[in-house]
């Protein structure tokens, strides 16, 4: 069975230099990482359910935030793991102090011997410019900030 996640790549501007926001994945496996694991909020489709309108609500449960705006198609990218990821973009305003409120999973930690605790799915959400979230995405993701920039220069 083919996983098939989407997401939401949120854009501003910071004076005239582009920004996208990106979010890092909560738990105990990632807090010391940094580089090459941030993403777009996103999160697997329901079955039956419509593609955009679950990008929207893994948005919004990663974030707490709202989602609105024209909304730009990025196409889809592959993981390393095979999983299948439909991306589009929204712009919104730009602020350099966003608290995101994500929901959370339980795991047992640490796995053998520990007891099972929450863990936000995403610990944090920050805007960066395109040099910096390039390396701070995953690599597999890169093309959806090339497809947002192709855009935003065609338009």
């Amino acid at each position: 069975m083919k996983l098939i996640s989407a997401g939401l790549l949120m854009y501003s501007f910071n004076s005239d230099e582009l920004m996208v926001f990106l979010v890092h994945p909560g738990g105990p496996f990632f807090e010391s990482r940094d580089n090459g694991i941030w993403s777009i909020p996103k999160g697997l489709v329901h079955k039956d359910e419509d593609l955009f309108e679950a990008a929207v609500r893994e948005f919004n449960e990663e974030t707490g935030i709202t989602p609105n705006g024209h909304y730009i198609n990025l196409d889809t990218v592959k993981l390393k793991s095979g999983k299948i990821v439909y991306g589009w973009a929204f712009k919104a305003e730009y602020a350099s102090d966003i608290v995101i409120e994500s929901n959370t999973f339980s795991m047992k930690w640490p796995p053998i011997f520990g007891k099972y605790q929450a863990f936000p799915e995403c610990d944090m959400g920050k805007y960066f410019n395109v040099e910096q979230a390039k390396i701070k995405i995953n690599p597999r993701q890169i093309p959806f900030i090339e497809r947002l920039e192709d855009h935003l220069k065609k338009n």
